[in-house]
């Protein structure tokens, strides 16, 4: 599709999948579990940005950015905001001792593990950063994410408090400008916190386009859900009759759950923009059969070593998904088994370069089918000594020798010399039926 046409389409087929994604319970799920996780480290998590900005002499601001985080809860969020703030001011680090610090850390990095570990499934990855590059990119974020809060409030509240705005704003038209500006600036600094979120958390590389969609769908609708959840919280008085005092705590854990899940359905808005392919009206499969599964591994072979023996940039796997016109958990899982096999190596970056792990004449086709074929060792228990399993034993046998006589020994160097006489073949044919086409009678 082109033009409107195609803008028109794509917000709502990207609603359609959000909708069935909701139906199928992986989403909520996700968001469950991390809402459980948030309040396991809540307090640690505020502890260590307490001392962080402590250092840097700007404590005072945490209780501004938490007051903001739980606005939406109405008159309950001052008493919850005070009880975690006289935990995290009661926290003593020397008290703590080495296993207690341990167990603090732990707590805070396995809040940030389990949100990575979320978008890694909304994008279909499974392989997750090494531990020391996890540690040393979580402590990171701990250390800037509350510095930026700090600076961003600390503008806000300078720009207020500006001589200049303050008689800006009693001039018109500039202060209707300042205002409805005024009004924005959430969205705005929101967008961008969750722009950055789906552009570095996924544990591949994701483009800033389809970061900077999810980003502004989730600050938006973030934001937005803030204002909605006050007045929800405001007008919940069947909450307040049964729960009592512990209403505000269910608001807490339902606000939680709402903005986990709004963070979720903008990595998957991100992912469905990256791959369009997915947005088709009829769901691909998530399952290949065994035939679908060998011929998508022969064919990214193939490609691999085309790229290799051309001496080209290798292939990342997007692109390879994208050129083979195949789901991409699909081809991220062949690589997988591929390079378990020693085929293949791939890079250490956050997107995946395939490359030839030894001369690809050496390595046979046959190889490279057994690698996809078979599974873990030991992972199919079953007695060998029956003469029904000989039977099945004998006609796999029997199977792999036809596969061998089949393939010989065809290596993949053979089969991407054979992509290119394919190649060439076409270009003179092509070229001698337009010779002949442009002959004179």
């Amino acid at each position: 599709m082109r033009g409107p046409r195609r803008w028109l389409v794509i917000p709502l087929r990207i609603l359609v999948k959000l909708t069935a994604d909701m139906r199928n319970d992986d989403i909520t799920m996700r968001a469950m579990g991390l809402v459980y996780t948030t309040l396991v480290s809540l307090v640690p998590l505020l502890a260590l940005a307490f001392s962080l900005l402590k250092a840097f002499g700007v404590h005072d601001v945490l209780r501004p950015a938490l007051t903001e985080f739980l606005a939406p809860l109405g008159s309950g969020s001052e008493a919850i905001v005070d009880k975690v703030v006289g935990f995290v001011a009661n926290i003593q680090v020397g008290v703590l001792g080495v296993v207690g610090v341990i167990v603090l850390l732990f707590s805070v990095l396995s809040l940030i593990q389990k949100v990575e570990s979320g978008c890694n499934f909304i994008w279909g990855i499974d392989r997750t950063r090494p531990l020391g590059r996890r540690v040393t990119e979580y402590i990171s974020i701990l250390v800037v994410g509350p510095l930026v809060v700090f600076a961003a409030i600390s503008m806000t509240a300078t720009v207020s408090n500006n001589a200049a705005v303050a008689w800006l704003t009693s001039v018109e038209p500039f202060g209707t400008a300042l205002y409805l500006a005024g009004r924005l600036l959430p969205y705005l600094l929101y967008s961008v916190a969750f722009i950055l979120l789906f552009k570095f958390i996924p544990h591949t590389r994701v483009n800033w386009l389809p970061a900077l969609g999810g980003g502004l769908f989730s600050g938006i609708l973030w934001q937005t859900a803030s204002h909605g959840f006050a007045v929800f919280a405001r007008n919940a008085g069947n909450i307040n009759a049964i729960y009592s005092g512990f209403a505000s705590i269910i608001l807490l854990l339902i606000w939680l759950y709402v903005s986990w899940l709004i963070l979720l359905l903008g990595c998957r808005i991100a992912y469905l923009l990256q791959h369009p392919a997915q947005l088709t009206r009829t769901p691909q499969q998530p399952y290949l059969g065994a035939a679908e599964h060998e011929r998508l591994a022969l064919l990214i072979a193939a490609e691999v070593a085309d790229r290799f023996l051309r001496g080209a940039k290798p292939w990342q796997v997007r692109e390879l998904a994208q050129t083979l016109r195949a789901v991409p958990m699909h081809v991220q899982n062949i690589a997988d088994q591929l390079i378990d096999a020693g085929i293949f190596v791939h890079t250490q970056e956050d997107e995946t370069l395939l490359l030839p792990q030894r001369d690809i004449a050496e390595v046979r086709l046959t190889r490279v089918l057994h690698a996809v074929r078979a599974g873990a060792p030991g992972a199919l228990a079953l007695p060998e000594d029956t003469s029904t399993a000989a039977t099945i034993n004998n006609l796999m046998v029997s199977l792999d020798a036809t596969r061998e006589r089949v393939f010989g020994d065809y290596s993949l160097r053979d089969l991407a010399l054979s992509l290119h006489h394919t190649a060439d073949d076409a270009v003179a044919a092509s070229s001698t039926r337009v010779h002949f086409d442009n002959r004179q009678p």
